[in-house]
């Protein structure tokens, strides 16, 4: 299943048994941290009546009541030894019973805690290690921006699941029925009439769960809208400062960010009220409880403390209920992140290659492209494309845009895999060689040039083992970078700022070709950037191209005249088929497609450089 784009407005259900299924893997090499949570419920539970009973027998002794309210496997606790006073120990043991119970509850929680950022760790690891091996065509669909959220927002809210919802709400659900049981065991007469609201308290609690998920749905969809709206102003602020849009685009973010805020209050109103309603009905219940307790003093049929007992029973279960929401809430968002990491899973990747090379271990460059057919979803790019390059010939690529000129490149470089035809290196189809062993031999120079955060020397090296800073200095003397680096203050190990912003267009044109001769390679693929630099930088950069080309089978999608008039052959592509195919004198004197092409585009640098 394909992710959707609008799948942030989805919710998923309160508890899913197939995606836990899925997610037990994760789980499993840390079960027991689940069974030590799992294991203190009863023991929370137990710890829970305690108090009351404490409470109870005190008010009983103050009374004059030899009477222990509660389970009499407890009495014990009430029972001092000698030397003590009987409040003095009650209050003692109220003391150490509430020690004991935060203890649980802090082991109880960090345990899940732990269990759960364990697992999360695992699953984002296998997300972004999937990831990385998913086909471009997924890439070229799906908004980056979804992508971050499932490696970030949706692990972190699967992770509530664990510290603040599935256990949680099976400790509720004991709690809760545990209650109930001794509720009915200390008088079951008191108890009947108490639970007779139970029924409508979950009546409004169905309701307002309905109420509840639309309005968080609503609110998913507005939060979905103000991340979008921000992506897109600050990715475009440029635009937006130099067409004057601030007022507008300010005037669209609050009208967003306000039905945002409106689509809280609403869920807030909802919440509150179903909190407000539980809190009412209990109260009512324990007011209901006191009057027709006193009844039953009158005849003596319960003690003072029994009935403090039971109203401290009553109350401790009907605090779940007023949890509920937020649990539900917490689970309900878990699911639904879950499903959207789940979903992302499931897109196949790359099919498993060999780690060995299947072809020639010594490339020497010679390429083939056999009948080649290619299309990018149903539009079709390259349409039965034949043509061969000599080894260490120099070629560059021609034509209007859409002609198939970069879809060429990225083919051989297996960004891509045909739909028909071969493509062969040296008369071995690339299919047949491991991507990572094909790259290894090919440079792949970007018309948008890429630099990581990092220092200067890993954005040449990319951090391969293999490159050695000699290599890195020698590829940058070549590509005319020497005087760059020197005029750094921390020279090589200067931090380079997100997407290489410290630096110009020309510095990171020729930072590129230094990450390409520093690799090697016997292929050099090169999509020449269209971005206009000052003479000087025009002259570094065309130097700098020359050296990176020699003695190299080199494929160029060329913009320059320059380039073009420096290569070997010239394959002029239309459509996506090979027309023309020559030197540039020879294309020229045909007067044919590449005549006209140089008429509308190159004839211009031509005069411009005279």
């Amino acid at each position: 299943m394909t992710p959707g784009f609008h799948d942030e407005e989805l919710l998923g259900k309160v508890y899913d048994s197939a995606l836990m299924r899925r997610l037990w893997p994760y789980l499993r090499p840390h079960w027991r941290f689940v069974a030590a949570a799992v294991a203190l419920i009863p023991v929370r539970v137990v710890l829970e009546m305690i108090p009351g009973s404490l409470f109870g027998s005190a008010l009983n002794h103050l009374a004059g009541v030899d009477r222990f309210p509660g389970l009499p496997a407890l009495r014990f606790l009430a029972v001092p030894p000698g030397g003590f006073s009987p409040i003095a120990w009650l209050a003692l043991m109220f003391l150490l019973v509430a020690a004991l119970g935060a203890s649980v509850d802090f082991a109880r929680g960090v345990s899940m805690a732990v269990m759960g950022q364990r697992a999360m760790l695992e699953l984002r690891r296998s997300l972004f290690q999937h990831v990385q091996r998913l086909p471009l065509r997924f890439f070229d669909r799906y908004p980056v921006g979804r992508l971050v959220t499932r490696l970030g927002n949706d692990i972190e809210s699967a992770s509530e699941m664990f510290s603040a919802g599935l256990v949680a709400l099976l400790a509720d659900l004991v709690m809760m029925a545990a209650f109930a049981v001794v509720l009915f065991w200390l008088n079951w007469r008191l108890a009947a009439c108490a639970m007779a609201v139970v029924p409508v308290m979950a009546g409004a609690a169905i309701v307002f769960r309905w109420k509840v998920r639309d309005a968080f749905r609503v609110v998913r969809q507005k939060i979905a809208r103000i991340n979008a709206h921000l992506q897109e102003t600050i990715t475009g602020m440029r635009v937006v400062q130099l067409f004057a849009r601030e007022e507008r685009n300010f005037a669209e973010f609050m009208r967003t960010n306000g039905e945002h805020r409106d689509a809280w209050f609403t869920s807030i109103n909802y919440e509150s009220l179903l909190t407000s309603t539980i809190g009412m009905a209990g109260n009512l219940t324990t007011a209901f409880i006191l009057w027709y307790g006193a009844r039953l003093m009158g005849y003596g049929s319960v003690a003072m403390g029994d009935l403090l007992l039971f109203v401290d029973w009553m109350r401790r279960f009907y605090r779940p209920l007023q949890d509920l929401s937020a649990k539900y809430s917490v689970m309900q968002s878990s699911m639904a992140s879950l499903e959207r990491v789940f979903q992302l899973l499931d897109i196949a990747t790359e099919p498993e290659e060999p780690a060995t090379l299947g072809g020639p271990r010594a490339i020497r460059g010679e390429i083939t492209f056999d009948k080649v057919s290619f299309a990018y979803e149903s539009q079709p790019v390259l349409k039965n494309l034949s043509f061969s390059v000599s080894p260490g010939q120099r070629v560059a690529l021609v034509g209007h845009t859409g002609a198939g000129k970069t879809t060429v490149l990225k083919l051989l470089a297996r960004m891509y895999e045909p739909q028909a035809g071969r493509i062969l290196i040296d008369g071995t189809d690339v299919r047949d060689i491991p991507r990572a062993e094909l790259r290894r031999h090919i440079a792949f120079v970007l018309q948008d040039v890429f630099l990581f955060t990092g220092d200067l020397a890993y954005n040449v090296s990319l951090g391969r083992a293999d490159i050695s800073q000699a290599n890195i200095e020698s590829a940058m003397r070549t590509a005319h970078l020497e005087e760059f680096v020197a005029r750094l203050p921390q020279g090589y190990q200067q931090l380079v700022h997100e997407r290489g912003g410290n630096f110009s267009v020309g510095e990171r044109q020729l930072l590129s070709f230094a990450r390409a001769l520093a690799q090697r390679p016997e292929i050099l693929l090169l999509d020449e950037a269209t971005s206009s630099v000052d003479t000087t930088t025009e002259a570094l950069i065309q130097d700098a191209l020359h050296a990176l080309m020699r003695n190299k089978t080199s494929m160029v999608v060329a913009h320059r005249l320059s380039t073009i008039q420096d290569v070997d052959r010239i394959l002029v592509l239309h459509h996506g088929e090979l027309r023309e195919s020559g030197t540039h004198d020879q294309l020229l004197a045909q007067r044919g497609l590449y005549w006209r092409l140089y008429q509308l585009q190159y004839a211009v640098q031509e005069r411009s450089a005279a």
